[in-house]
């Protein structure tokens, strides 16, 4: 330990100990005699702790019978650890939240697969063997149990009885939701309203005039929040059965830009991989905008093994962010770094990194100089890129790489001529010339001299006063990055959610080509993959009679060239310009949940009939949302005529809602989860009811949540897919799909089953994890392998073991399509609107609107002086407003702002402020940081709510009245902007079309008030 870090270490214990004992003389006088105040403590050692979940009586491990400890899977925020919960067995409570110490988000090491339940518990009450597998949850994974009992939360379901957003409800019976919903009529007094019978018609087009829009059926909208556990059961199960293509999660909200930099890179937009740093043995990181342990995902792992790194490994790491996070710290001494950065401007600080990297070819030439899979394997390489593939620049062809059929040509760096890519091993880097292939003349430039030129574009003095960070940081990172090569790795995640964001993420992944740090130890990894769940050796779950083939066109527009709609084809065929389409066209983006409700509106490509939405708050967690989506939801005849949210309370985006349904709350649920990124094994976590779930049942005693609801509405529209002999195994025989465990146990069954076997579970591992009531559902749907099942219940999951992570200097599970230098599909796509051709390599843009005004012009430094950005919170997350133990963390959020930019504007601590941009305004305390980049406002995310208990509810009459902390705090995406060019949509990346939440233009003033 170096000498600066201990005597850190040493003065805040001091300075600790001493504010301890001046604040609090009378409780520490308390403590020690163990006198009080008022009721007497239970226990004089204890106090009023909850008895062990067990002990040792000679030696004998012995269990108490008061409580059940299960496996689950905690969904406090996105990244969904494994963990174990204590449930009181009276009351069926949960008391606490532990670790999974099988599963490596909570755990690392994580404990040997094969490890008994009983064992699993020893090992963690032994030192030595503790102090390794020591399994924890966060702050926010311990508390937010609690929203289980909140006052808000929906049992029942309700239908509105007031108009859209007044919050007035009744209660009625499930059975008449579903008969209303389903057969439509004049429901509230407003108008006749289509019910989804009406809506599922699989053979009319939606629109004639443009056939490949697909069948009325896609009047059917769902927007899910994120991943956890039963979204592809509603998508494959009852979406694709009813004949819609139209569903979303929160990712167009959360992280797109990134995924979508990332899926260019790495050349796949079907599936949208993304890469993480190996923490574990990664010698430098650098970190755009996503301070591990504070944003980024998985998170908590993240924030573990970057604290395990930097206190006993060789990591240095540098943070470039407009805020100074949780990961850099003094402590750390001159391992850590802090860059700040203007929020925005992420994009010419990695071209200026680039520039210097390229300009003195400190790049790794042999590895970037392989131009196939046959080329790597020749030189023992472990990944491979097309920066030596020559992309045609004549008018015919523009943008598409030269090739022999499928396979690309390239320069042989031998003789200089032209060879197919696969019969290569070195291969010309930079070239712009002219080849000829089979008697015709063509003008070409490599990927990386395509690339190499658009960095150069601006000089290194320009990109530098565009972030505001000196040229000299810039080569000393490029120095780093260089100088660990393929141990070194980069990262960025939400703060590229600008409107540049895209093209941010992809600069940010080929820092990482120039080293080829890709699949190394120490390097880049796209994650360890996952064993067969829905797929498996068992069953296809989501195959069955029946199910309609659906080519369609998605409402918000992604995954749709607008060069195949006729409107193009019209334009072309009277000589027209085809540019600027009616709306902007996304063909090689995922999904964007924010343009579904603009779109609707205009009827662009058509109008949806009904949306269901299952714990999404889109209108929260949308920047710009205030000025125009929340009137397009309030009023049903302006994009909505339908809609239904499952539910289990109030949000801000359901309150608007006609019905909603109840659903069940965190370890009431069923699921299965993947872990995002940042692993290196296989991992399968598995969630299932381990409390009773306390809202309303259908008749067949099954709670009502998002998979019950769906197969009851399945079953009442007799769609495929559902009832019995809904799944068909692998056996051949048919099986029913009733409930909820019908379709996941089998699943459960699949990962079991999936390569080797896992072993039989003992009725030891059954008793010791709590899941005695499934054995009669695991025998009657699992037969034979029903201790197998159980097995993998009984740990939470199925997780390969840690010494799987690698083979020698390489990472065991290793992404094999090549590095994209440069990306044909994005080089051969026009933006819909303007006309023009993105850039199939990295380009600097400045922050713009889509259509291709810059931020500078349209929002002048003399009228909006200042930046405002978002950050991400490492207690407060979006589902979580109705957890009143977070309050006890973390009570409120402010409006940051650097102590010399807050006496530039005559501001002070604790003054009541306005911020405001173009388009909104909100209200906070001045809270001095001087972490904060100057010239910039900091908020927060996940406090200044709307609902969720931030307002009061009605219900069959009575009030519930609001709890005021909940609509404290600061919600940044209120004044989010609006693109005029993009026909008033939230401003969006102008690429891949992902909400723009950062980089606001904005003016602060002092304001009166309480």
């Amino acid at each position: 330990m170096d000498k600066k870090r201990r005597n850190f270490l040493i003065g805040t214990s001091a300075v600790a100990a001493s504010a301890s004992i001046v604040g609090y003389k009378k409780t520490l006088k308390q403590a020690v005699t163990m006198s009080t105040d008022g009721e007497k403590a239970k226990d004089p050692i204890y106090g009023n702790s909850y008895k062990p979940e067990y002990s040792y009586v000679n030696d004998q491990f012995v269990p108490n019978d008061d409580f059940k400890i299960c496996p689950t899977t905690c969904i406090g925020c996105v990244t969904q650890c494994g963990v174990r919960v204590k449930i009181d067995k009276k009351t069926d409570k949960v008391l606490r939240v532990f670790g999974n110490p099988y599963n490596l988000l909570s755990s690392d090491p994580w404990l040997p697969y094969n490890t008994s339940i009983k064992e699993s518990y020893e090992i963690l009450s032994q030192n030595g063997k503790f102090e390794k597998y020591r399994s924890n949850v966060c702050a926010r994974g311990n508390a937010v149990f609690d929203k289980i009992d909140d006052k808000f939360r929906v049992l029942k379901p309700l239908k509105r009885v007031g108009k859209r957003g007044e919050n007035k409800w009744k209660e009625i019976e499930i059975e008449q939701l579903i008969d209303e919903i389903v057969n439509g009529g004049n429901l509230f007094g407003e108008g006749h309203v289509k019910g989804l019978k009406d809506v599922r018609d699989i053979k009319t087009p939606i629109n004639p005039d443009e056939p490949v829009f697909g069948p009325k059926s896609n009047g059917l909208c769902f927007i899910g929040t994120t991943h956890e556990g039963r979204f592809k059961v509603v998508v494959n199960r009852f979406l694709k059965s009813f004949g819609t293509c139209n569903w979303a999660g929160h990712g167009a909200t959360c992280g797109l830009s990134m995924r979508a930099g990332e899926a260019a890179y790495l050349g796949n937009f079907k599936k949208y991989p993304h890469l993480k740093p190996d923490f574990e043995n990664t010698e430098y990181l650098l970190s755009i905008g996503t301070p591990p342990g504070q944003a980024g995902n998985p998170f908590k792992r993240q924030g573990k093994l970057l604290a395990r790194a930097r206190s006993e490994g060789n990591i240095d790491y540098t943070i470039v962010s407009p805020m100074q996070g949780n990961s850099d710290m003094i402590s750390a001494g001159s391992r850590s770094h802090w860059i700040p950065i203007k929020p925005g401007t992420d994009l010419a600080f990695v071209m200026g990194v680039l520039q210097i990297i390229i300009n003195n070819k400190m790049y790794n030439k042999k590895y970037l100089s392989m131009p196939s899979a046959k080329a790597m394997k020749a030189l023992n390489d472990v990944s491979w890129t097309n920066a030596a593939h020559l992309i045609i620049q004549d008018k015919d062809g523009f943008g598409k790489i030269l090739k022999d059929g499928k396979i690309p040509l390239v320069l042989d760096a031998t003789d200089n001529t032209l060879k197919s890519s696969n019969d290569v091993i070195q291969a010309v880097l930079d070239f712009k010339g002219s080849v000829e292939y089979k008697g015709k003349t063509y003008s070409v430039r490599t990927s990386f001299n395509e690339l190499k030129e658009n960095v150069n574009e601006l000089s290194l003095q320009e990109y530098s006063k565009e972030c505001g960070v000196s040229i000299e940081t810039m080569q000393e990172v490029a120095k780093k990055l260089v100088t660990h090569g393929r141990k070194a790795s980069v990262d960025c995640h939400g703060g590229t959610m600008h409107t540049t964001g895209f093209y941010t993420a992809y600069a940010v992944m080929l820092l990482g080509a120039m080293v080829g740090s890709l699949n190394y130890k120490g390097g880049m990894s796209a994650g360890g993959g996952a064993y067969k769940d829905f797929i498996g050796k068992k069953y296809n779950l989501f195959a069955y009679k029946g199910k309609p083939n659906i080519k369609a066109t998605r409402i918000d527009r992604a995954r749709m060239s607008y060069e195949k709609t006729n409107e193009y084809k019209n334009k072309l065929a009277k000589g027209e310009n085809p540019y600027p389409a009616k709306g902007n066209w996304f063909p090689f983006t995922s999904q964007l949940s924010h343009h579904i409700l603009n779109n609707s509106a205009e009827g662009y490509p058509y109008k949806l009939d009904v949306l269901i939405t299952n714990s999404s708050d889109f209108l929260y967690g949308t920047s710009g949302s205030e000025s125009k989506m929340k009137e397009l939801l309030a009023d049903p005849k302006k994009s909505i005529p339908l809609f239904i949210a499952v539910d289990p309370f109030i949000n801000d985006t359901s309150k608007y809602a006609d019905y909603i349904v109840p659903d069940s709350v965190l370890y009431e649920t069923w699921g299965i989860v993947h872990v995002w990124n940042g692993y290196l094994t296989k991992c399968n976590t598995l969630r299932f009811p381990v409390v009773k779930p306390k809202q309303a049942t259908f008749k067949n005693g099954e709670p009502i949540e998002m998979i019950s609801f769906m197969i009851a509405l399945g079953k009442k529209l007799k769609l495929p897919g559902f009832g019995e002999k809904a799944i068909k195994g692998n056996d051949g025989n048919w099986y029913p799909l009733n409930k909820a465990e019908d379709i996941y146990l089998r699943a459960f069954e699949n990962i079991a089953m999936d390569g080797t076997p896992v072993p039989d579970a003992t009725d030891e591992d059954i008793k010791l994890s709590g899941i005695e009531d499934y054995v009669p559902s695991l025998k009657r749907i699992c037969g034979k392998n029903w201790r197998k099942t159980a097995y993998v219940m009984a740990r939470g999951g199925r997780y390969e073991d840690v010494e799987d992570s690698y083979k020698g200097e390489f990472l065991a599970h290793q992404y094999k399509k090549p590095v994209q230098i440069y990306n044909e599909t994005v080089g051969t796509t026009r933006n819909s609107l303007t006309g023009e051709r993105y850039s199939g390599t990295i380009k600097f843009f400045k922050q713009r609107q889509v259509g291709g005004k810059t931020y500078d012009e349209i929002y002048p430094k003399d009228k909006y002086p200042l930046t405002a950005f978002s950050f991400k919170s490492n207690v407060l997350a979006t589902p979580d407003a109705n957890s009143n133990n977070l309050a006890e963390i973390r009570f409120t959020t402010y409006i940051d702002l650097n102590p010399k930019t807050a006496k530039e504007f005559g501001l002070n601590l604790g003054d009541l402020v306005e911020v405001a941009s173009e388009y909104g305004k909100v209200k906070g305390y001045l809270r001095y940081r001087n972490g904060v980049m100057p010239g910039c406002i900091g908020v927060e995310h996940g406090l200044g709510r709307d609902a969720s208990g931030a307002e009061n509810i009605v219900i069959n009459g009575k009030t519930i009245k609001a709890i005021i902390r909940r609509k404290s705090g600061v919600d940044i995406n209120k004044i989010g902007l609006l693109d005029p060019t993009a026909g008033m949509q939230t401003a969006s990346d102008f690429v891949c079309g992902s909400n723009a939440r950062h980089a606001i233009p904005v003016k602060i003033k002092k304001v009166k008030g309480v």
